[in-house]
């Protein structure tokens, strides 16, 4: 057994321990099924010698009967191995998918812009099926091939040690080219996977800008673009194939060999009166037995290859842990400051933030402007601890956001975007999105965030179901659902991000005057390329090239910040 083959069986070992009764009656199972293939060989000789040789009429009735039990035998056993094993696999596959899930939920943000939705998404499905084939269908199949192999070698060799000895003497040559093949097979199946995932990746991205695909009419150079990946998991897939297929003619070839021989010197042990005619059939059946399970277990092991090109590509997501590590203290109290002191933050060589310095207090409305590039974004995403900071630190209260539960931090943030993330469920159960339902809070969010107007005359009212990315309601109104949704999870510290840049001058004025109310006893970071949207904010952080330029109140910035005036389009 190679390394690789030995790390899988590690590494699944604590999954099958949890399956002790499945495995018993699986095992029971395959003992039952290899035992009947061996009586069926055996079977053979009084069959011949009794009955059409010495005319038995007794064992005429009676050897029939045993057939049939054999049969039941050899065929229960095999229904108990392959259901069991597959309750097993399939148990083992819904855990493996939850926990790689989980994982990769625990992930920081870096994670997921370094790895491509579709390879994520090919490495939870494909390739847990992959490893369901090896726990559910290889192994016991391998088990029960090999308990066969052992029960008719022993038989072979108790009928004529001489033949038996024969009969096996090629298969030592066949464990060169079968290791030659395995290893070859091997990385084709890590090429493969890894070409799906591109494929998968691809289909991904064309479902997710299919309105930029079609605007643009270029659905025939996306189209070319998969042929020519879906053309190189093709080609991959036949090289696997014509490998996998190759275990099976060299074994028919050494078995041709080994029944040549067999044939002559049985036949010979026959005529010179050394063996029955029915001892020579019975090991003649028996060995082409046995030539099935072993030419089974050389195409299996191919197989193996590929669920452990599977299972690494699996272990190396819940072998990775995330750069973000969890902190230890909730949040317990109401937030009364938060303190950016000379934070800078690195996205690789490139500074997003250098040196910042700002405070925010409860109750206050902090705007942040400037051009794109300087790092409004990353504030947030500091607050989020989607990032950690490069240097310098963020305070709560005086507790650095480092000893702070994620959970409990961002429970106490809500964020609206101008990427409006919508489900493909219900009005209330995006509303309360992750939380317990209460429909008259969902209705009073929904007022708050006016939106009320356009739900309340739908059939289904807030059970109305939204279509998923919210294709059934307009920009403006998933933005409105948007604001509710944060406005129902009660924050401490609300985040506007271009909040209202789908709605229409009317709306806006309504929500902002909602988010005045909503936000008084909040502390409020509002990302604004709309200036007007932010002239009543108690403060105004203007940021260029990652550094804060200016900070005071809108009418002072005018006055004194050529910055600022200059994103108004005031020269000079």
């Amino acid at each position: 057994m190679n390394k690789e083959l030995k790390l899988f069986f590690k590494r699944f070992l604590p999954y099958f321990k949890d399956y002790k009764l499945q495995f018993a009656i699986s095992i029971t199972g395959m003992i039952m099924a290899a035992v009947g293939t061996t009586l069926t060989a055996y079977m053979i000789k009084p069959v011949l010698d009794k009955i059409f040789i010495e005319k038995n009429e007794q064992l005429l009735y009676l050897l029939p009967i045993a057939l049939v039990f054999v049969y039941a035998l050899k065929s229960i056993g095999k229904y108990l191995q392959i259901y069991y094993a597959s309750y097993i696999g399939l148990d083992i596959v819904r855990r493996l998918r939850d926990e790689v899930l989980s994982k990769i939920l625990s992930f920081e943000m870096d994670f997921f812009h370094k790895f491509r939705s579709g390879e994520l998404i090919s490495r939870s499905v494909n390739d847990i099926e992959r490893v369901k084939l090896i726990v559910s269908n290889i192994i016991p199949h391998l088990l029960r091939e090999s308990l066969i192999i052992v029960m008719l070698l022993g038989y072979i060799f108790y009928l004529n040690p001489m033949m038996a000895f024969i009969s096996i003497v090629f298969l030592p040559l066949s464990f060169k080219p079968l290791s030659i093949l395995a290893k070859k097979m091997k990385a084709l199946s890590f090429s493969l996977q890894e070409k799906i995932s591109d494929l998968t990746s691809k289909l991904s991205e064309i479902f997710n800008n299919i309105e930029m695909i079609k605007a643009n009419a270029v659905e025939s150079y996306e189209l070319e673009i998969f042929k020519q990946e879906n053309q190189k998991i093709n080609k991959i897939s036949r090289k696997a194939v014509r490998t996998n297929e190759l275990v099976s003619p060299m074994m028919e070839i050494l078995g041709g060999f080994a029944a040549a021989l067999i044939v002559f010197y049985g036949g010979r042990e026959v005529i010179n009166g050394d063996m029955s005619v029915g001892s020579f059939f019975s090991f003649l059946t028996a060995l082409f037995m046995l030539y099935t399970p072993i030419k089974s277990v050389a195409k299996l092991y191919n197989q193996l290859q590929d669920a452990v090109a599977a299972s690494e590509r699996i272990f190396f997501i819940l072998d990775r842990n995330s750069n973000i590590k969890d902190g230890t203290k909730e949040i317990k109290q109401k937030i009364k400051n938060i303190s950016f002191k000379n934070v800078s933050l690195k996205y690789d060589d490139k500074y997003a933030l250098n040196n910042i310095s700002l405070q925010a207090k409860k109750g206050e409305k902090i705007a942040l402007v400037g051009n794109s590039g300087g790092g409004k974004s990353s504030i947030v995403n500091l607050l989020l601890r989607f990032y950690d900071t490069s240097s310098g630190e963020i305070l709560f209260d005086g507790i650095n956001i480092r000893e702070l539960k994620l959970k409990s931090l961002r429970k106490n943030i809500s964020i609206v975007t101008q990427r409006v993330y919508i489900m493909n469920d219900s009005i209330s159960k995006n509303v309360a999105y992750g939380l317990e339902i209460n429909k008259q809070k969902v209705i009073d969010s929904l007022k708050q965030a006016n939106a009320w107007e356009f739900i309340e005359d739908l059939e289904k009212g807030v059970d109305t179901n939204i279509n998923e990315f919210g294709t059934n309601l307009s920009g403006g109104q998933r933005q409105r659902i948007a604001i509710a949704r944060a406005i129902y999870r009660d924050p401490q510290i609300l985040i506007f991000d271009e909040a209202t840049s789908a709605l229409d001058t009317k709306s806006e004025k309504k929500i902002t005057d909602a988010l005045e109310n909503i936000s008084k006893d909040k502390i409020t970071f509002i990302i604004a390329h709309r200036l007007n949207t932010i002239e009543k904010a108690d403060k105004i952080i203007v940021l260029k090239d990652g550094r804060i330029v200016c900070e005071g109140t809108n009418s002072s910035l005018l006055k004194n910040c050529e910055e600022f005036k200059h994103l108004h389009g005031i020269k000079k």
